[in-house]
């Protein structure tokens, strides 16, 4: 085949095929050109998911009757002049093809009439065929209307979701642009009916509340204005770590007003949560980034949803620092609700009370009964104690040591146990109390963090103390698991791990933690299970990312287990620890260590005001 210029009209279609994917991005090219007219008020209407009809009315400086055929023409701008406005690009859009690209794959009306003009115009242009400028009653502003998208291009239909799926879509990208511009209002309408309508002049706080949720609001951390090197300014909220969830399309990046895609940013927002939440869920984050236009590359991807950074360590480093800071000042202990637990109405078989007393169990009750052991019961847990003869440093040594005796017969496992301000629930759960109510601990998870930080701070000194065997433990493994240990051997010698290949599917391990063997953890079973999470599942590629996971499983299989019975002193030492361990809220894994039961909950179910 010989090689030919291509037509104006096929030259649009794959610029289309570039910027114009679906109706949501139709809808997104027009709203932020009307954000960049200026307009105080935009106003979206769809039809069947927007393949019939979108429509996009504002009231900003609008396009004079002249300039009509050149809005529709192929990179044609107002935006930008020469190459040196590419450096530093402030404006929603400038490349000049949307209105060309959309117009090449539908059928386009577009009305506009600036604020000084008596009179508007309109051009209507289908499948890229321009049909004359004519005179047109219309308000100031500019209205475009897309009809039958795709309508000569069927292949793009195929590819379509549903009409309901694709409204979700344009719902995201108004929600998107709207957050990021609050002096704006904003109104969505989904086959006649409105589902967005967000008032011009709100505040920054009250439009992302909105838009995220105001059920939400109680949940949301604000980041104040920060400031850092050529990063202008940055503001935002962030969730706490309980309302996670399980994508990560409830994170807003924005970008100098734009709403956009950044591995940096999001990697530094993921770091700042690492051992808050479960791996596989993310953060609600709306976060609100200000960088010199001279500092950042916004011509990257043809819909401008990827940016690159001069400075990206940079910008990591604020992102990661600020929400770092703001999450450890705040209070992440996850609140029990027992109305929603369905505990609000009391039983009127127990007297109105909804929470059974330890008499009113059935004889028949299989489960253990209530037993006290260890002190007194006058010495409960609201009790005073004097922790002035509490031997912190020897208490730590008993936490460091050897893992506590396993649990006893059933006839001797006592239920409750009580130590200063503590007491032991079913050798599992610890129960004191704070200024808000009764918090409930989870002695592993809690024990779990305590050896996660405890190991973190000692390899940040340098390879973690290691102890020879004198015989080598050998583990079996598959063959990709033996093969692992050579990629391993950077960060198993930061382990203080020795392990070598004796054959095709045997390791030996010769020198293993210190600490793990203090805490009674075997060398072949755990070297085994490392290779083959590290063959199977694979350790992040970054070194410090698979230092953190490895650190977890070992935290976990060096803290106390659900079970194990404590003494005094270690039920005492553990609730102390709580009080000066980073993130203590969480275990390693982002599982809650604590929740509460606040008093005011409580005064509900005992019919208190």
């Amino acid at each position: 085949m010989p090689i030919r210029v291509l037509s104006p009209l096929l030259v649009n279609q794959i610029a289309a095929g570039e910027v114009v994917e679906r109706p949501a991005s139709v809808v997104k090219e027009l709203v932020e050109n009307a954000v960049d007219a200026g307009a105080g008020r935009i106003e979206v209407s769809i039809e069947n998911g927007g393949l019939d009809l979108i429509q996009v009315a504002d009231d900003g400086t609008g396009i004079r009757a002249d300039e009509l055929a050149l809005a529709v023409a192929s990179h044609a701008t107002s935006k930008i002049a020469d190459p040196g406005d590419l450096e530093a690009i402030s404006t929603m859009g400038f490349r000049g093809e949307a209105l060309a690209s959309i117009a090449s794959v539908s059928r386009l009306r577009l009305l506009s009439r600036p604020h000084d003009v008596p009179e508007g115009a309109q051009i209507e242009v289908e499948g890229g065929t321009l049909r004359p400028v004519r005179p047109a009653s219309a308000a100031p502003g500019t209205t475009v209307l897309v009809r039958t998208l795709f309508f000569n291009t069927p292949a793009r239909r195929k590819f379509l979701r549903s009409a309901r799926a694709e409204a979700g879509r344009v719902s995201e990208v108004v929600e998107a642009i709207a957050m990021a511009h609050p002096a704006v209002g904003f109104r969505l309408e989904v086959d006649g009916r409105a589902t967005i309508d967000l008032p011009a002049g709100q505040d920054r706080r009250a439009r992302v509340v909105e838009i995220l949720g105001r059920g939400l609001e109680p949940e949301l951390l604000e980041i104040g204005d920060e400031t850092g090197g050529e990063v202008l300014a940055m503001w935002g909220l962030v969730g706490l770590p309980r309302i996670a969830k399980a994508t990560s399309k409830h994170v807003r990046l924005f970008l100098n007003g734009r709403f956009v895609t950044d591995r940096t940013v999001l990697h530094a927002l993921r770091e700042s949560y690492r051992g808050l939440v479960e791996p596989h869920r993310s953060p609600v984050a709306a976060l609100f980034l200000r960088v010199d236009p001279h500092d950042v590359d916004v011509n990257v991807h043809p819909a401008k949803s990827e940016v690159r950074f001069r400075n990206p360590s940079m910008i990591h480093g604020l992102v990661h620092r600020t929400v770092l800071r703001r999450l450890r000042q705040a209070d992440l202990v996850p609140e029990l609700d027992l109305a929603r637990m369905g505990g609000a109405t009391p039983d009127p078989k127990l007297g109105g009370a909804s929470l059974g007393a330890p008499s009113q169990r059935s004889e028949g009750h299989a489960g253990p009964s209530w037993t006290w052991s260890g002190s007194s019961a006058a010495r409960g847990p609201t009790a005073p104690a004097s922790w002035s003869g509490f031997d912190l440093d020897a208490a730590r040594e008993v936490m460091a040591g050897s893992a506590p005796t396993g649990p006893a017969s059933a006839e001797a496992l006592p239920t409750i146990r009580f130590a200063p301000e503590v007491m032991q629930v079913q050798r599992r759960y610890l129960v004191t109390q704070d200024e808000h109510g009764i918090v409930v601990i989870d002695q592993h998870a809690l024990h779990e963090r305590v050896m996660f930080e405890r190991l973190r701070e000692r390899i940040e000194r340098g390879p973690l103390e290691s102890q020879r065997l004198l015989v080598p433990a050998t583990a079996e493994v598959d063959a990709g698991a033996s093969e692992a240990i050579d990629a391993l051997e950077p960060l198993l010698m930061r382990l203080g791990i020795e392990a070598t290949p004796l054959g095709p599917r045997t390791v030996a391990v010769h020198a293993f933690p210190s600490l793990l063997f203090e805490r009674g953890v075997e060398p072949a079973p755990f070297v085994q299970e490392l290779l083959t999470r590290a063959a199977d599942e694979g350790l992040p590629h970054e070194p410090e990312a698979a230092l953190a996971e490895v650190l977890d499983m070992m935290a976990c299989k060096a803290a106390i287990k659900s079970g194990d019975r404590l003494s005094e002193s270690e039920l005492a030492e553990l609730l102390a620890l709580r009080e000066t361990v980073e993130r203590a809220t969480n275990c390693p894994h982002g599982r809650p260590t604590s929740l509460r039961l606040t008093v005011r909950d409580l005064d509900r179910q005992f019919g208190r005001s």
